[in-house]
């Protein structure tokens, strides 16, 4: 049985975006790794109904679980900029966690800039002191040996303290599929995201397959190349050859927890064998 892995993100694309790579080559090596979105992402467009742009990006996420051979892609009902750390919703977290049994969680910090980001980091910590206590959302059993680790996504933030990696995933392999995956995003990357950003003449529909996959890896898996030369000694020193010649990876760090952090563990539950 392999390892079982739960990615928290607030968005549809947010798990995407900081576990795709290692979701593929993850898949690929015999373990399962779930996504979940917190909110269904009914805010972010310039020119649709919330209602149906809650409808595409859950059609978009299960593309993108099929590109990437997730276990599964769940999108939770709540609204795009309004999630909160409430009661209810960390009892649905601890309902997930205890249902699918991961051996590690993953999400956002919570000194993001996005209040849906902060919130399900909250969710997290929160859930995490409450999972293994069996009166605390009763309905759902606790299974045997649940006693997953939890942890953080890689981010660029610098306050109050900077994302400090104590694990990695080298990526190269999954590079072109993470992309082809992020594509699947169509209302986001193609055209949210650069009207957002201010990108008006920016249209989609005038580029071919090839030129939208370029636009993925120059305007987000950039990301990742960066993030593995920021951290390059963290490669080199955990990963040897490997990680000095990396071009692409993707880093978690854990949760501050008594005790002390395992991160010998982290990086053994993250090792992957030769993937081809």
């Amino acid at each position: 049985m392999g390892h079982r892995f739960l990615i928290l993100g607030a968005h549809p694309d947010d798990c995407d975006l900081l576990f795709g790579g290692s979701a593929i080559l993850h898949g690929k090596a015999g373990n399962s790794v779930k996504f979940v979105s917190f909110t269904n992402g009914n805010a972010g467009h310039q020119s649709m109904t919330s209602d149906a742009l809650a409808a595409r990006r859950k059609r978009e996420t299960a593309e993108a679980a099929a590109k990437a051979g997730l276990f599964e892609y769940q999108v939770l009902d709540h609204n795009d900029g309004w999630l909160t750390p409430s009661l209810e919703n960390r009892a649905e977290l601890i309902r997930i966690i205890r249902k699918f049994n991961p051996d590690l969680v993953l999400c956002h910090r919570t000194c993001d800039y996005h209040p849906d980001h902060r919130a399900v980091g909250q969710l997290m910590e929160d859930a995490s002191a409450m999972v293994g206590v069996p009166l605390c959302v009763p309905d759902a059993p606790i299974p045997e040996g649940c006693s997953p680790l939890f942890g953080y996504v890689c981010d660029d933030f610098t306050e109050p303290t900077p994302f400090t990696p104590e694990a990695a995933v080298i990526i190269d392999e999954a590079a072109d599929e993470k992309a082809g995956m992020l594509a699947c995003q169509t209302s986001q990357f193609f055209e949210w995201l650069p009207y957002s950003r201010g990108m008006r003449d920016f249209d989609a529909a005038k580029m071919t397959a090839a030129e939208k996959l370029d636009h993925i890896r120059r305007g987000w898996l950039s990301r990742d190349k960066a993030r593995a030369d920021r951290y390059r000694e963290f490669l080199s020193t955990y990963y040897g050859d490997a990680g000095r010649h990396a071009q692409y990876a993707e880093f978690f760090a854990l949760m501050p927890v008594r005790g002390g952090k395992a991160s010998a563990q982290l990086r053994e539950l993250l090792a992957l064998p030769c993937v081809r």
